[in-house]
């Protein structure tokens, strides 16, 4: 690869909405020092945001389960309006913090031409019944990259992760599989995944290294709510091209350097 075409390879990065206020100058600082040299494409989430809009949000009843066992969040055309009220603030938070280190940004939701989603599940559990329910949430069926149109050092794109579906209705999905899809379709050698916790834990004990199929493997069996999540995205990430995904709350430059973090690739090799 030459260093031109190098330059031009984003490295994708998901904001986990429960940690974005505990990510300090420093953390910032990083990023945009890693930004100089690669595009930047951040997807962000909105769960912690979306709980300080609405104490509704909070509670169990926005919450969904499927006959298969998977949780959603209950999404009406209001929720959806909320998702944009939230990440809108946010955008601008975190468009103003990169501005201000020398990185222009811009916002991009994925409904926008940019994030495909299919007919999402009907049936949910409400009251120990399965019942047929509106919701607006669908797997994500493809990416088209061409909104991203500035893939070059020094800009960064902010992705909401919504979606379009068949149907032309705008629909919540997964930011964590968003990212995996996008890093995919874009062609990015690395996500990361920036969340609250340091590393995955298997037995109590950090995983520093792991293959694509023993974190499959991790995640069918032991794997639980959040972590359960991006442990399917870093699978699907490497499925589509990915060369690694890392796991971890660190700056992003500390993640990349495998000082801290979960790394996850498709190699074969020992657990550590």
């Amino acid at each position: 690869m030459s260093a031109q075409h190098r330059n031009r390879v984003p490295t994708v990065v998901k904001l986990g909405g429960s940690c974005l206020d505990d990510l300090d100058g420093a953390w910032w600082d990083d990023l945009a020092r890693h930004g100089q040299e690669r595009p930047l494409i951040l997807v962000h989430g909105w769960s912690k945001p979306l709980k300080k809009l609405d104490p509704r949000y909070s509670e169990t009843s926005a919450i969904l389960r499927d006959r298969y066992g998977n949780q959603s969040r209950w999404t009406t055309p209001e929720v959806i309006e909320d998702i944009k009220t939230v990440s809108a603030e946010l955008a601008e938070d975190v468009l103003g913090r990169l501005e201000r280190r020398g990185i222009t940004a811009e916002r991009l939701l994925g409904s926008d031409g940019l994030v495909d989603a299919g007919e999402g599940e009907k049936w949910w559990w409400r009251e120990k019944q399965l019942v047929e329910l509106e919701n607006l949430v669908g797997p994500i069926t493809g990416v088209d990259p061409a909104p991203l149109k500035n893939l070059q050092p020094r800009h960064a794109y902010l992705v909401t992760p919504l979606a379009r579906n068949g149907a032309g209705r705008e629909v919540n999905t997964d930011a964590d599989r968003a990212a995996a899809a996008i890093a995919g379709a874009t062609g990015a050698t690395d996500l990361v995944l920036v969340t609250d916790v340091a590393h995955l834990l298997i037995d109590g004990e950090p995983v520093r290294r792991i293959t694509a199929q023993a974190a499959a493997a991790f995640r069918d069996k032991g794997a639980k709510g959040g972590m359960r999540k991006k442990l399917r995205a870093a699978g699907e990430a490497l499925e589509h091209g990915v060369e690694r995904v890392v796991i971890g709350s660190a700056p992003v430059s500390h993640l990349l350097d495998a000082r801290t973090g979960t790394v996850i690739t498709r190699a074969q090799g020992a657990n550590t």
